[in-house]
Protein backbone atom coordinates (compact mmCIF):
# COMPACT_ATOMS: atom_id res chain seq x y z
CA UNK A 1 0.00 0.00 0.00
CA UNK A 2 1.40 3.37 -0.91
CA UNK A 3 0.77 6.10 1.64
CA UNK A 4 1.57 9.79 1.42
CA UNK A 5 4.88 10.62 3.09
CA UNK A 6 4.61 10.80 6.87
CA UNK A 7 1.02 9.54 7.01
CA UNK A 8 0.13 6.05 8.17
CA UNK A 9 -3.29 4.60 7.54
CA UNK A 10 -5.81 5.59 10.20
CA UNK A 11 -8.26 2.98 11.45
CA UNK A 12 -11.76 4.44 11.69
CA UNK A 13 -15.18 3.23 12.80
CA UNK A 14 -17.18 2.96 9.59
CA UNK A 15 -18.49 0.77 6.80
CA UNK A 16 -17.37 1.10 3.19
CA UNK A 17 -19.04 0.11 -0.06
CA UNK A 18 -18.20 0.49 -3.72
CA UNK A 19 -21.34 1.26 -5.74
CA UNK A 20 -20.88 1.20 -9.50
CA UNK A 21 -17.39 2.67 -9.13
CA UNK A 22 -18.28 5.20 -6.40
CA UNK A 23 -16.64 4.66 -3.02
CA UNK A 24 -18.98 5.45 -0.12
CA UNK A 25 -17.79 5.62 3.49
CA UNK A 26 -20.63 5.37 6.03
CA UNK A 27 -19.89 6.75 9.50
CA UNK A 28 -21.94 6.84 12.67
CA UNK A 29 -22.02 5.63 16.25
CA UNK A 30 -22.40 1.96 17.12
CA UNK A 31 -25.97 0.83 16.47
CA UNK A 32 -26.77 3.76 14.15
CA UNK A 33 -27.43 1.45 11.18
CA UNK A 34 -24.22 1.67 9.12
CA UNK A 35 -24.27 -2.02 8.20
CA UNK A 36 -27.97 -2.07 7.40
CA UNK A 37 -27.69 0.99 5.14
CA UNK A 38 -24.66 -0.58 3.41
CA UNK A 39 -26.57 -3.84 2.82
CA UNK A 40 -29.54 -1.94 1.39
CA UNK A 41 -27.29 0.08 -0.92
CA UNK A 42 -25.61 -3.12 -2.14
CA UNK A 43 -29.00 -4.78 -2.73
CA UNK A 44 -30.26 -1.75 -4.69
CA UNK A 45 -27.15 -1.80 -6.87
CA UNK A 46 -27.81 -5.45 -7.65
CA UNK A 47 -31.46 -4.68 -8.51
CA UNK A 48 -30.24 -1.97 -10.88
CA UNK A 49 -27.96 -4.49 -12.57
CA UNK A 50 -24.87 -2.65 -11.36
CA UNK A 51 -21.87 -3.85 -9.44
CA UNK A 52 -21.82 -3.27 -5.70
CA UNK A 53 -19.09 -4.49 -3.39
CA UNK A 54 -18.39 -4.34 0.31
CA UNK A 55 -15.06 -2.79 1.29
CA UNK A 56 -15.32 -3.41 5.02
CA UNK A 57 -17.79 -3.39 7.88
CA UNK A 58 -17.31 -1.63 11.20
CA UNK A 59 -13.58 -0.88 10.83
CA UNK A 60 -11.71 0.60 7.87
CA UNK A 61 -8.14 1.72 7.28
CA UNK A 62 -8.13 5.10 5.54
CA UNK A 63 -5.06 6.66 3.95
CA UNK A 64 -4.15 9.49 1.61
CA UNK A 65 -2.73 8.38 -1.71
CA UNK A 66 -1.98 10.80 -4.53
CA UNK A 67 -4.07 13.46 -2.81
CA UNK A 68 -7.15 11.22 -2.55
CA UNK A 69 -8.59 9.14 0.26
CA UNK A 70 -8.51 5.37 -0.03
CA UNK A 71 -10.33 2.95 2.28
CA UNK A 72 -9.40 -0.66 2.93
CA UNK A 73 -11.16 -3.34 4.91
CA UNK A 74 -9.32 -5.69 7.26
CA UNK A 75 -8.33 -8.86 5.38
CA UNK A 76 -9.51 -11.16 8.20
CA UNK A 77 -13.15 -10.03 7.78
CA UNK A 78 -13.17 -9.44 4.01
CA UNK A 79 -16.65 -9.89 2.56
CA UNK A 80 -18.31 -10.19 5.98
CA UNK A 81 -20.93 -7.79 7.34
CA UNK A 82 -23.24 -7.92 10.33
CA UNK A 83 -26.98 -8.17 9.76
CA UNK A 84 -28.53 -7.71 13.19
CA UNK A 85 -31.10 -10.40 13.86
CA UNK A 86 -29.24 -12.83 11.58
CA UNK A 87 -25.54 -12.56 12.38
CA UNK A 88 -22.57 -12.32 10.04
CA UNK A 89 -23.41 -12.61 6.34
CA UNK A 90 -21.23 -12.64 3.23
CA UNK A 91 -21.28 -10.18 0.35
CA UNK A 92 -19.07 -9.66 -2.72
CA UNK A 93 -16.13 -7.50 -1.73
CA UNK A 94 -13.21 -5.48 -3.00
CA UNK A 95 -10.07 -5.00 -0.91
CA UNK A 96 -9.99 -1.21 -1.39
CA UNK A 97 -11.73 1.75 -2.98
CA UNK A 98 -11.33 5.51 -3.22
CA UNK A 99 -13.59 7.55 -0.95
CA UNK A 100 -15.81 9.71 -3.15
CA UNK A 101 -18.59 10.36 -0.62
CA UNK A 102 -18.91 10.27 3.17
CA UNK A 103 -22.36 9.43 4.53
CA UNK A 104 -22.73 10.50 8.16
CA UNK A 105 -25.62 8.96 10.07
CA UNK A 106 -26.98 11.77 12.24
CA UNK A 107 -29.66 12.16 14.91
CA UNK A 108 -31.87 14.83 13.36
CA UNK A 109 -33.51 15.65 10.07
CA UNK A 110 -32.61 19.10 8.79
CA UNK A 111 -35.11 20.32 6.21
CA UNK A 112 -32.65 22.40 4.18
CA UNK A 113 -28.98 21.48 4.70
CA UNK A 114 -26.42 24.31 4.59
CA UNK A 115 -23.75 24.03 1.86
CA UNK A 116 -21.00 23.92 4.51
CA UNK A 117 -22.53 20.67 5.84
CA UNK A 118 -22.06 18.97 2.47
CA UNK A 119 -18.33 18.40 2.82
CA UNK A 120 -15.98 17.06 5.45
CA UNK A 121 -12.24 16.85 6.02
CA UNK A 122 -10.51 13.51 6.58
CA UNK A 123 -6.72 13.43 6.95
CA UNK A 124 -6.52 16.87 5.32
CA UNK A 125 -8.57 15.85 2.27
CA UNK A 126 -11.94 17.53 1.66
CA UNK A 127 -14.60 15.03 0.60
CA UNK A 128 -18.29 15.48 -0.30
CA UNK A 129 -20.52 14.65 2.66
CA UNK A 130 -24.12 13.50 2.91
CA UNK A 131 -25.76 13.82 6.34
CA UNK A 132 -28.42 11.10 6.62
CA UNK A 133 -30.68 10.78 9.66
CA UNK A 134 -30.45 7.37 11.28
CA UNK A 135 -33.24 4.81 10.94
CA UNK A 136 -36.12 5.71 13.24
CA UNK A 137 -35.74 9.41 12.47
CA UNK A 138 -36.48 8.68 8.78
CA UNK A 139 -37.23 5.41 7.02
CA UNK A 140 -35.00 3.33 4.76
CA UNK A 141 -36.48 4.68 1.53
CA UNK A 142 -35.72 8.26 2.61
CA UNK A 143 -32.16 7.28 3.56
CA UNK A 144 -31.58 5.69 0.17
CA UNK A 145 -32.94 8.72 -1.67
CA UNK A 146 -30.58 11.02 0.24
CA UNK A 147 -27.57 8.84 -0.65
CA UNK A 148 -28.59 8.47 -4.32
CA UNK A 149 -29.12 12.24 -4.62
CA UNK A 150 -25.67 12.91 -3.13
CA UNK A 151 -24.14 10.43 -5.58
CA UNK A 152 -26.02 12.07 -8.45
CA UNK A 153 -24.56 15.44 -7.38
CA UNK A 154 -21.11 13.86 -7.79
CA UNK A 155 -22.04 12.91 -11.34
CA UNK A 156 -21.58 9.21 -10.62
CA UNK A 157 -25.25 8.17 -10.60
CA UNK A 158 -28.33 9.23 -12.51
CA UNK A 159 -30.89 10.93 -10.27
CA UNK A 160 -33.53 8.59 -8.86
CA UNK A 161 -36.55 8.27 -11.13
CA UNK A 162 -34.84 9.94 -14.09
CA UNK A 163 -33.16 8.39 -17.05
CA UNK A 164 -29.79 9.69 -18.09
CA UNK A 165 -29.97 11.27 -21.54
CA UNK A 166 -27.14 11.44 -24.02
Amino acid sequence: MSVSPGLSPVNIHGTGVLLGGTGVLIRGPSGAGKSLLALELLEREALRGRSGQLIGDDRLDVSVEGGSLVMRGPANIAGLIELRGRGIVERPFAPEAPVHLVVDLVETLVRMVEEAELETDILGVTVPRCPVPRRGVIDAAHQLLLVWEAMAALGTQPRAGRQKTT
